[in-house]
């Protein structure tokens, strides 16, 4: 063994019985001498710890697994010299975090029901046809080029995306009422009206949103600067919609808030409001309690596969004449998940006021990304714009959509076949990319432990990643889940 390294330590580690010890004049702490491990070619190297005995810091470029070594002794956590050394390590994204594991497992049998993003018949990546015909388009035209855009974005883009949402009758568009900006997917368009709303809006700086919603409507408005508060959504017992706890919950809340609604295929539950069902949400909102509504619209002709159907509760909002904010995503109707393609849409009460807001809004964005990508905006221009190529996307659509039906069907129909307990008809009535199960912890842990199938922990499926081979996987799974430990 080499030379020995000398180490400082807080007192409570006195009592190792790896290192020898002796008091530091003037300080909380003790000098060990480390007996047990070879020193680094470095010897007598200084290592220093926080007063609070949370974290080391090494003085002389110890090499970093030396000081782990007596870290791990002392249940210490070690770090170089670093104005970061405080840094506490993040856990995964809860969802996001499902495919880090799913992709450690060696098992090919394994199945990915986490992330939701859409998938074919043989559990690949899907690339819409017409996607890639607009993007040869895009390449064939030698007079694009890579300049920046504008901070809103593309026009083009802007006008089509509030009529796709609105519809190309929509008064409010007329009367120009609605101001729309490009943003980064459904997350950035959010995060934008968050940030305006917290510092531009008259009303009450609380938000409202469902319980439960997708997990990131949780971070993004309250960095934004908004208060968030959630109102009762789904009920368990029926594994439907809780709309007398809504009714009460909104009825609740302070005159002039914002609540959050889902525009359809309600993520995670897939549980929807009936149109009736919607109507009475309006009348509270609009006439009761003069709240603003604030649309997440992630799924227009994903969920139903019509795109007037799925925006059928955001257009009664509208033609009410009322004031709304909307988020707009590509990412699941155009399978532009990477491209990161979205649109904010305020529509306001006065042509004068749209300027003043679009106004803010373009301060909002300019110090944060200063203005949006190019491509995916392109693609969805070119999309909309001409008729062949809207026409051939509202097939493809439907397509993924009636997939997506067929697969809860089949899932529905597995289970039936199985005898497998409990009522499942939540399968069928519940709408879009995902499923609510209705799985608890432990049931889904099991099924990823003996069955390998990756979901979240709340027993959300995503339809989308299953197929007619993987159906009979997940029946087995949850079949045997439900059977050895009750929910």
């Amino acid at each position: 063994m080499s030379s020995i390294s000398t180490i400082s330590l807080p007192t409570r580690f006195s009592g190792s019985n790896l290192l020898e010890t002796s008091l530091l004049p003037n300080q909380n702490s003790l000098r060990f001498r480390v007996a047990s491990f070879p020193a680094t070619s470095r010897s007598n190297v200084a290592v220093h710890v926080r007063d609070n005995g949370t974290s080391f810091s090494s003085a002389g470029g110890v090499r970093r697994t030396r000081i782990s070594a007596v870290a791990k002794e002392t249940g210490t956590s070690v770090s170089t010299d670093s104005s970061f050394a405080h840094v506490q390590q993040a856990p995964e994204d809860p969802i996001l975090g499902i495919t880090v594991a799913y992709n450690k497992d060696p098992n090919p049998a394994k199945v990915n029901l986490g992330v939701g993003a859409y998938r074919t018949e043989e559990g690949k990546p899907l690339v819409l046809n017409v996607v890639r015909k607009a993007e040869q388009k895009l390449l064939a035209d030698k007079s694009r080029n890579k300049e920046y855009l504008g901070i809103t974005g593309i026009p083009d883009f802007n006008k089509l995306s509030a009529q796709l949402i609105l519809g190309s009758d929509c008064l409010a568009i007329a009367e120009k009422r609605v101001v729309t900006v490009q943003c980064l997917s459904g997350t950035g368009s959010l995060r934008v009206g968050a940030e305006f709303l917290a510092t531009h809006y008259g009303g009450e700086k609380i938000i409202y949103v469902p319980s439960p919603t997708w997990g990131n409507h949780l971070k993004i408005f309250p960095l934004g600067g908004i208060q968030t508060r959630t109102y009762r959504y789904f009920d368990p017992k029926t594994k439907g919609l809780d709309y007398e706890g809504m009714i009460e919950d909104l009825r609740a809340a302070p005159s002039g808030a914002v609540v959050l609604l889902h525009a359809c295929a309600h993520n995670p539950t897939g549980v929807d409001p009936t149109q009736e069902q919607w109507e009475g949400i309006r009348r509270v909102i609009r006439e009761e309690k003069h709240l603003l509504p604030f649309f997440d619209s992630a799924y227009q002709g994903f969920a139903s596969g019509s795109l007037d159907t799925d925006a059928w509760a955001v257009r009664q909002f509208v033609n009410d004449g009322g004031e709304v904010f909307l988020a707009q995503s590509y990412a699941k109707n155009m399978g532009l998940y990477g491209e990161r393609v979205g649109a904010l849409s305020a529509i306001v009460k006065g042509a004068d006021v749209a300027t003043r807001v679009e106004s803010q809004l373009k301060l909002v964005i300019r110090p944060m990304y200063s203005s949006p990508p190019t491509h995916g905006a392109a693609i969805v221009s070119l999309i909309l714009a001409d008729k062949d190529l809207y026409e051939e996307w509202k097939v493809e659509l439907k397509g993924m959509a009636d997939r997506i039906i067929s697969m809860r069907h089949q899932l529905f129909d597995a289970l039936k076949e199985r005898k497998t307990p409990g009522n499942w008809d939540h399968i069928l009535n519940q709408i879009g990319m995902f499923t609510f199960t209705g799985l608890n912890k432990q049931q889904v842990e099991y099924m990823t432990k003996e069955y390998h199938i990756y979901m979240t922990l709340d027993g959300r499926i995503s339809m989308a990643g299953l197929s007619s081979r993987t159906v009979p996987q997940l029946a087995d799974a949850i079949h045997s889940a439900v059977v050895n430990f009750s929910s």
